[in-house]
Protein backbone atom coordinates (compact mmCIF):
# COMPACT_ATOMS: atom_id res chain seq x y z
CA UNK A 1 0.00 0.00 0.00
CA UNK A 2 2.65 2.58 1.28
CA UNK A 3 4.83 1.59 -1.93
CA UNK A 4 1.89 2.30 -4.44
CA UNK A 5 1.43 5.86 -2.68
CA UNK A 6 4.62 6.47 -3.27
CA UNK A 7 4.66 5.22 -6.65
CA UNK A 8 1.69 7.63 -7.02
CA UNK A 9 3.34 10.50 -5.95
CA UNK A 10 6.54 10.17 -7.90
CA UNK A 11 4.28 9.96 -11.06
CA UNK A 12 2.51 12.76 -10.18
CA UNK A 13 5.62 14.64 -9.68
CA UNK A 14 7.02 13.39 -12.63
CA UNK A 15 4.18 14.46 -14.62
CA UNK A 16 4.25 18.21 -12.86
CA UNK A 17 8.26 18.44 -13.43
CA UNK A 18 7.40 17.12 -17.39
CA UNK A 19 4.23 19.70 -17.93
CA UNK A 20 6.06 22.59 -16.54
CA UNK A 21 9.35 22.52 -18.67
CA UNK A 22 6.80 22.28 -21.54
CA UNK A 23 6.20 25.90 -21.33
CA UNK A 24 9.41 27.16 -20.18
CA UNK A 25 11.94 28.37 -22.58
CA UNK A 26 15.52 30.21 -22.60
CA UNK A 27 14.42 32.50 -25.09
CA UNK A 28 10.92 34.85 -24.15
CA UNK A 29 9.83 35.04 -28.09
CA UNK A 30 9.41 31.32 -27.28
CA UNK A 31 7.29 31.13 -24.35
CA UNK A 32 7.54 31.48 -20.45
CA UNK A 33 11.22 31.92 -19.71
CA UNK A 34 13.30 32.26 -16.78
CA UNK A 35 15.94 34.32 -18.66
CA UNK A 36 16.39 37.73 -17.90
CA UNK A 37 14.54 39.62 -20.78
CA UNK A 38 17.21 42.69 -20.96
CA UNK A 39 19.36 42.93 -24.07
CA UNK A 40 22.74 41.86 -22.86
CA UNK A 41 24.70 43.98 -25.29
CA UNK A 42 23.51 46.77 -23.17
CA UNK A 43 25.93 47.43 -20.14
CA UNK A 44 25.56 51.00 -18.77
CA UNK A 45 22.51 53.42 -18.92
CA UNK A 46 22.92 57.10 -18.19
CA UNK A 47 19.54 59.11 -16.53
CA UNK A 48 19.90 62.78 -16.83
CA UNK A 49 17.80 64.91 -15.07
CA UNK A 50 14.11 64.70 -16.30
CA UNK A 51 12.27 67.80 -17.28
CA UNK A 52 9.26 69.18 -16.02
CA UNK A 53 6.87 71.20 -18.39
CA UNK A 54 4.21 71.83 -15.16
CA UNK A 55 3.74 73.78 -12.07
CA UNK A 56 4.06 71.41 -9.42
CA UNK A 57 8.15 71.76 -8.91
CA UNK A 58 10.86 69.17 -8.04
CA UNK A 59 9.04 66.33 -8.81
CA UNK A 60 11.52 65.58 -11.75
CA UNK A 61 14.23 64.94 -9.42
CA UNK A 62 12.21 62.83 -7.41
CA UNK A 63 11.19 60.83 -10.36
CA UNK A 64 14.75 60.96 -11.40
CA UNK A 65 15.90 59.24 -8.81
CA UNK A 66 13.14 57.12 -8.88
CA UNK A 67 14.28 55.63 -11.92
CA UNK A 68 17.76 55.41 -11.20
CA UNK A 69 17.22 53.23 -7.71
CA UNK A 70 14.76 51.01 -9.82
CA UNK A 71 17.55 50.65 -12.91
CA UNK A 72 20.47 49.81 -9.91
CA UNK A 73 17.89 47.38 -8.36
CA UNK A 74 15.99 45.55 -11.69
CA UNK A 75 18.26 45.32 -14.09
CA UNK A 76 21.96 44.21 -15.36
CA UNK A 77 22.21 47.78 -16.57
CA UNK A 78 24.66 50.12 -14.57
CA UNK A 79 23.60 54.39 -14.05
CA UNK A 80 26.52 55.93 -15.31
CA UNK A 81 27.39 59.44 -16.68
CA UNK A 82 26.01 60.19 -20.43
CA UNK A 83 29.57 60.15 -22.25
CA UNK A 84 30.38 57.09 -20.68
CA UNK A 85 26.81 55.56 -21.17
CA UNK A 86 26.18 52.72 -23.92
CA UNK A 87 22.26 54.19 -23.82
CA UNK A 88 20.66 57.26 -22.09
CA UNK A 89 17.01 57.53 -20.40
CA UNK A 90 15.50 60.55 -20.95
CA UNK A 91 12.21 62.56 -20.31
CA UNK A 92 10.00 65.10 -19.04
CA UNK A 93 6.98 65.27 -16.98
CA UNK A 94 4.31 66.78 -19.13
CA UNK A 95 1.11 66.99 -16.98
CA UNK A 96 0.15 66.76 -13.88
CA UNK A 97 -3.18 66.70 -12.99
CA UNK A 98 -5.62 66.69 -9.52
CA UNK A 99 -8.79 65.12 -9.39
CA UNK A 100 -11.23 63.93 -6.65
CA UNK A 101 -12.67 60.21 -7.18
CA UNK A 102 -15.53 60.74 -3.91
CA UNK A 103 -16.82 63.13 -1.79
CA UNK A 104 -18.11 63.38 1.80
CA UNK A 105 -21.68 63.02 1.10
CA UNK A 106 -22.42 65.22 4.68
CA UNK A 107 -19.68 68.28 4.22
CA UNK A 108 -18.51 68.00 0.13
CA UNK A 109 -15.25 67.52 1.51
CA UNK A 110 -13.25 65.17 -1.13
CA UNK A 111 -12.44 62.15 0.68
CA UNK A 112 -10.41 60.13 -1.94
CA UNK A 113 -8.29 62.35 -5.03
CA UNK A 114 -5.93 61.08 -6.94
CA UNK A 115 -2.78 62.66 -8.42
CA UNK A 116 -1.80 61.72 -12.24
CA UNK A 117 1.34 62.48 -13.67
CA UNK A 118 1.61 62.06 -17.63
CA UNK A 119 5.87 61.95 -19.18
CA UNK A 120 7.26 61.96 -22.37
CA UNK A 121 10.79 59.77 -22.54
CA UNK A 122 13.11 58.32 -25.10
CA UNK A 123 16.00 55.23 -24.66
CA UNK A 124 18.60 55.98 -26.66
CA UNK A 125 21.47 53.69 -27.93
CA UNK A 126 24.47 56.20 -27.68
CA UNK A 127 26.72 53.48 -29.88
CA UNK A 128 23.97 53.85 -32.99
CA UNK A 129 22.05 56.62 -32.63
CA UNK A 130 18.82 54.31 -32.85
CA UNK A 131 15.89 54.86 -30.34
CA UNK A 132 15.06 52.22 -28.83
CA UNK A 133 12.13 53.57 -26.84
CA UNK A 134 10.06 56.74 -27.42
CA UNK A 135 6.71 56.90 -25.18
CA UNK A 136 4.38 60.08 -25.10
CA UNK A 137 1.30 60.38 -22.90
CA UNK A 138 2.68 57.36 -20.63
CA UNK A 139 0.76 57.91 -17.58
CA UNK A 140 0.60 56.70 -14.02
CA UNK A 141 -1.47 58.04 -10.61
CA UNK A 142 -1.23 57.69 -7.13
CA UNK A 143 -4.49 57.77 -5.01
CA UNK A 144 -4.24 59.41 -1.39
CA UNK A 145 -7.31 60.43 1.26
CA UNK A 146 -7.04 64.28 2.00
CA UNK A 147 -10.61 63.69 4.17
CA UNK A 148 -10.31 63.53 8.07
CA UNK A 149 -9.12 60.94 9.80
CA UNK A 150 -6.36 59.90 7.09
CA UNK A 151 -5.61 63.07 6.70
CA UNK A 152 -3.09 61.83 3.78
CA UNK A 153 -1.17 64.84 1.91
CA UNK A 154 -1.12 65.39 -1.51
CA UNK A 155 2.97 63.91 -1.26
CA UNK A 156 1.08 60.44 -0.66
CA UNK A 157 -0.35 60.67 -4.02
CA UNK A 158 2.27 62.00 -5.85
CA UNK A 159 4.93 60.10 -4.23
CA UNK A 160 2.62 56.50 -5.39
CA UNK A 161 2.28 57.84 -8.98
CA UNK A 162 6.05 58.30 -9.46
CA UNK A 163 7.03 54.74 -8.19
CA UNK A 164 3.98 53.31 -10.62
CA UNK A 165 6.21 55.29 -13.28
CA UNK A 166 9.58 54.57 -12.39
CA UNK A 167 8.09 50.90 -12.55
CA UNK A 168 6.63 51.12 -15.69
CA UNK A 169 8.95 53.00 -17.21
CA UNK A 170 12.02 50.51 -16.37
CA UNK A 171 9.71 47.74 -17.37
CA UNK A 172 9.47 48.74 -21.09
CA UNK A 173 12.91 48.72 -21.82
CA UNK A 174 13.03 44.78 -21.60
CA UNK A 175 13.96 43.44 -24.55
CA UNK A 176 11.06 43.24 -27.11
CA UNK A 177 8.59 40.08 -27.11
Amino acid sequence: MIAQLIGTGLLCLAAVAVGGLGGCSSDPTQGYAFAESYDESIRTVAVPNWGNETFARGLELTLTDAIIKRLQRHTPYRVVSTDRADTTLSGAITEARLARLSDDPQTGLAQEQVYELTVRFSWVDNRTGETRVLREQFTAAGVFSPARGAGERIEVGQRDAIDELARDIVESLRAAW
